[in-house]
């Protein structure tokens, strides 16, 4: 019974797992689709989207000693990128140019958001591939009890 279970966590871990990185992946995706976006639907005032960062924590079960094992990881929280600044640039001809003519740009960093990315589908690929071992494991555990 206690291996079953022990298989069935292993499921519930991968799982949380690939749904987190999904949420990554989406979040760097619009990221990136909303590097050169300079206003923000329904502002008033230009305001240049804000990078958002995704943020993980372990889920936990405490055991019957007191202790905490993880059993995967889920999405705390999805919060802008305060900490990097707007990229500032000089064009009077920009409909979103301020008096002075500087124009406000997202703190998307493209190259940073690509590596992000591909480390965030590696991640995903990783979790996918050990959820895959799971099920040959009860495969062959059903073959054996057969």
């Amino acid at each position: 019974m206690s291996s079953i279970r022990n298989l069935f966590s292993g499921f519930r871990a991968t799982a949380s797992g690939l749904s987190a990185e999904r949420a990554r992946i989406d979040t760097i995706s619009k990221n990136i689709a909303n590097a050169n976006t300079t206003r923000m639907p329904g502002s008033v005032e230009p305001q240049p989207y804000r990078r958002q960062v995704v943020h993980f924590e372990p889920i936990l079960r405490e055991l019957s000693n007191g202790a905490s094992v993880s059993e995967g990881v889920r999405v705390s929280k999805i919060e802008g990128d305060f900490k990097t600044p707007f990229e500032e640039i000089s064009d009077p001809t920009h409909p979103d140019a301020n008096a002075d003519g500087i124009v406000r740009l997202p703190n998307v960093n493209t190259m940073k958001e690509m590596a992000d990315l591909m480390t965030a589908v590696r991640a995903y690929e990783a979790n996918l591939k050990a959820q895959d071992i799971f099920v040959q494991m009860a495969e062959r555990a059903l073959r054996l009890a057969q």
